[in-house]
């Protein structure tokens, strides 16, 4: 197979001009004298939706200047990270193979579907096997790797791109943001301004590590960013009623689409911050909207009134 050539996705891919800061007007902002300000990531694109491209377009270059065969990543069967690599390597026909946490179920994932769709190369591997993930690379030494999740240093210095899409950046107080590797996390440390804080709701339950995940992928010990584990609703893709619910009535509030995975925890989170005083009143907050509404589509058709 020939050497990836690679052409960077266009503006007439990607919809730079549609992300926009959206204000929300709620009883418990002005109670509190905060502003809360989504930006919005999702409209970037239905499938490279927020955060994703910003991770993958240094790997993306660094695949085509190392003369890689092929793009490899990792990822679940449920995996934002694994349809959007796909479709990102679509778009640019690059080749690329995604290795799958887990046995083939019999049938597929609509994640899976959709990336395999678009071209990927899909390789189930056990549990116990994918913890070791050096020896899957070691196996197939002439692929590009590009970590679960994006993390590593050009993960980190893509999503510290994300800001520049703020005009108004150093007027917020807060940067508020899901956490699933820490690498958006990550980079939004390396851009923000020094005197705003950086506060990540994790996506799991207990995963203590990502505060040295995090510090890892910077430059200096920083300590502006903090991670918060108390909004996971049960676990990793855990969508209780209650959550649901909270999704549903965004939806009618705000028009603001969540998904059950990341945004629509992190998005309670802050609400939760905000009403508590945890965040002081008057504070002027950014939410970050990491995309990922794909994640919704495992839930019952009309479970949720936008998806």
């Amino acid at each position: 197979m020939s050497n990836i050539k690679f052409n960077s996705i266009t503006a007439d891919n990607l919809h730079f001009s549609q992300v926009n800061t959206q204000t929300i007007t709620a009883s418990w902002l002005k109670s509190s004298s905060c502003g809360l300000h989504v930006l919005r990531l999702d409209k970037l694109h239905p499938v490279i939706s927020g955060n994703k491209w910003f991770k993958l377009q240094y790997y993306l270059q660094q695949a085509t200047q190392y003369s890689a065969r092929k793009i490899a990543t990792f990822g679940g069967a449920y995996s934002n990270h694994i349809v959007a690599t796909a479709f990102a390597c679509y778009l640019r026909q690059i080749p690329c193979a995604g290795f799958i946490r887990g046995e083939a179920a019999q049938t597929l994932s609509h994640t899976l579907l959709q990336a395999k769709a678009y071209g990927m190369e899909l390789h189930f591997v056990s549990r116990e096997a994918y913890k070791n993930k050096v020896a899957i690379q070691e196996s197939n030494p002439d692929y590009y790797w590009v970590n679960e999740g994006g993390y590593g240093l050009p993960g980190a210095q893509g999503a510290a791109t994300i800001p520049d899409l703020v005009p108004d950046i150093e007027n917020y107080t807060h940067i508020i943001a899901a956490v699933g590797t820490g690498t958006m996390l990550a980079g939004l440390c390396k851009a923000a301004p020094p005197h705003q804080q950086i506060i990540g709701i994790s996506a799991m339950k207990n995963n203590t590590a990502l505060q040295q995940q995090v510090q890892a992928l910077l430059d200096t010990p920083d300590n502006r960013f903090t991670i918060l584990h108390d909004y996971h609703f049960g676990g990793y893709g855990k969508h209780p009623a209650t959550l649901i619910s909270y999704i549903q009535q965004c939806w009618q509030q705000y028009q603001l689409p969540l998904d059950i995975v990341y945004t629509g925890k992190a998005f309670f989170a802050t609400e939760h911050l905000i009403k508590t005083h945890t965040i002081p009143q008057g504070s002027n907050v950014l939410f970050i909207h990491s995309g990922g509404l794909q994640g919704n589509l495992s839930l019952p058709a009309g479970t949720l009134p936008f998806s």
